[in-house]
């Protein structure tokens, strides 16, 4: 086959360290824009960012084939948190976890993932974020220890 086409679209998530309500609703508009604007600058178009003040959701469709999934996230946390932190002095304490949680999404699925994305205010009402984040994994499939999920 000479032509490498690929269509991979992803749900990505990850929390601010500890869980930490850093992402007020004074910054989080901003963050959720620069999100998007550093996946678009790393040729993932039609992104769409969403969260509540202890995470955020990206949805990325589609991720382009010459950017690693691994490439975008570590680019996405590092600039975005080194962002953040200078935007005023209260921020300097803010750090992403570790780690992050990223799951495939079917085409015929996405407008589905982008309303779940778009409603987490009312969402996290009743769930907390590893509530919400336990309940992806399991049902993704995803083998975890609880031990290692949080930092």
């Amino acid at each position: 086959m000479p032509q490498s086409l690929s269509k991979v679209i992803l749900h990505i998530i990850f929390s601010t360290k500890n869980r930490e309500p850093w992402l007020d609703v004074e910054v989080r508009p901003r963050i959720h824009a620069y999100l998007a604007t550093l996946c678009r600058d790393l040729r993932a178009d039609l992104v769409h960012v969403g969260g509540i003040a202890d995470h955020v959701h990206i949805i990325t469709p589609p991720l382009p084939r010459t950017v690693s999934q691994a490439q975008l996230i570590e680019k996405i946390k590092k600039v975005s948190s080194k962002w953040i932190k200078a935007l005023d002095a209260r921020y300097r304490g803010f750090f992403w976890q570790r780690g992050y949680g990223a799951f495939s999404v079917s085409p015929s699925q996405l407008d589905a993932v982008l309303r779940y994305v778009d409603a987490q205010q009312e969402h996290h009402r009743t769930r907390t974020f590893q509530e919400e984040y336990r309940e992806l994994l399991r049902r993704h499939g995803v083998e975890f220890d609880e031990r290692y999920v949080w930092d």
